[in-house]
């Protein structure tokens, strides 16, 4: 692999996870201009939520690869994993938000693949995930470049006029903040298996210290809710360049401060407690060269140009990020202990629920979300 190949090679589909190609190169021949009659499909390996897919079609003009996203097999979540939806912020963000696959095609009906899906054009290019990938070399100018353009491009998308794009009635921005704390907390108490009191104490924590614009409607933004390095299409000769973003499943209009606060929870910082650095939470922000959690945190005031609520401070949106997290994964992990998987990534979910839960008590304990390692 060089520097110029996706790191997310597709491999062959899961057993389980199979589309039917009969039904899919029906659609196709309906559907999709110019299409040829022959579909080749393949998987991306990695992600824990909805399932993606590479087509190879034909068509008139030669191979096309085109991307597929579907829900996640035996999943019942669906507000988690509602297609049209990530369609229509697609569909919505073209034309205002660059960094933004185009969407084609979309499929409600599920009697073609057993779940509503669609289709968007693929972006080719470098994602980094959580181990430097072959032929990528990830020096401390690059990641510092990338670690400020991250920044920038979130405080691009909170900019973003939403409703010019048509996705104003996408959310609710008043009390958002409110129900996203008690909304997470339900959703990882109704998924739960074991007793994590660390989850427990943080969710306790966040509902009793509520910024003071809680139950106003705060300075609304479109929100990913995923942003994250993973989430994220670089240009392969210039990997402080970022040229798409990906997953936006999540995306919402609400509070642009929670999806700061998202992105925390992902962002790994040298000292943390190791077991923060599993393999299904990309750590290459531990490397040399990235801002620290707290540099990312104040960067992102000045690139925005937002205040902070009085009473509110980088730590309550910190063990937002890591409720919220705990809640994905658990759902996740309950899933799996349900058998509704036999993805063998997900056996040790367990243990990220707790390093999720221990992280958001050490920075509420210490008052500061860098340096939790340290007394």
């Amino acid at each position: 692999m060089t520097a110029a190949d996706p790191v997310d090679r597709p491999v062959a589909v899961r057993a389980g996870e199979e589309l039917d190609l009969a039904a899919l190169s029906a659609f196709l021949a309906e559907h999709l201009p110019g299409f040829a009659g022959e579909v080749e499909v393949l998987q991306f390996p990695s992600g824990y939520s909805n399932l993606t897919y590479l087509l190879r079609v034909s068509t008139g003009d030669g191979a096309r690869d085109l991307v597929l996203r579907r829900p996640p097999f035996g999943s019942r979540v669906k507000s988690a994993h509602d297609m049209g939806r990530e369609f229509r912020v697609l569909s919505g963000l073209a034309g205002v938000f660059p960094k933004v696959p185009r969407p084609l095609l979309q499929c409600d009906d599920p009697s073609v693949l057993g779940a509503p899906f669609y289709l968007m054009e693929r972006v080719p290019g470098v994602i980094l995930r959580s181990r430097p990938p072959a032929g990528v070399e990830l020096t401390p100018e690059v990641l510092a470049g990338l670690s400020r353009a991250f920044v920038a491009a979130l405080a691009e998308l909170h900019a973003v006029d939403f409703a010019a794009a048509g996705l104003a009635d996408l959310g609710r921005p008043e009390g958002y903040v409110e129900r996203q704390v008690r909304g997470w907390t339900e959703r990882y108490r109704a998924a739960r298996t074991d007793d994590v009191p660390e989850v427990e104490r943080a969710a306790d924590w966040l509902a009793e210290n509520l910024p003071a614009h809680a139950s106003d409607p705060p300075a609304a933004a479109l929100i990913h809710n995923d942003f994250k390095y993973d989430n994220l299409v670089l240009d392969p000769a210039d990997l402080t360049r970022i040229v798409a973003v990906l997953d936006w499943e999540m995306a919402t209009v609400g509070d642009p401060l929670m999806d700061l606060g998202s992105s925390l929870a992902y962002w790994v910082d040298p000292g943390d407690p190791e077991e923060l650095l599993s393999p299904a939470v990309p750590h290459l922000t531990a490397l040399p060269g990235n801002l620290r959690r707290s540099e990312l945190f104040e960067r992102y005031l000045e690139a925005s140009g937002r205040r902070l609520p009085p009473g509110a401070g980088p730590v309550f949106y910190y063990a937002y990020g890591q409720l919220k997290l705990a809640g994905i994964v658990q759902q996740i992990y309950y899933r799996y202990r349900q058998g509704a998987t036999a993805d063998p990534r997900f056996a040790g979910l367990g243990a990220l629920v707790r390093a999720c839960g221990r992280a958001a008590c050490l920075a509420i304990d210490r008052g500061r979300i860098d340096r939790l390692s340290d007394r």
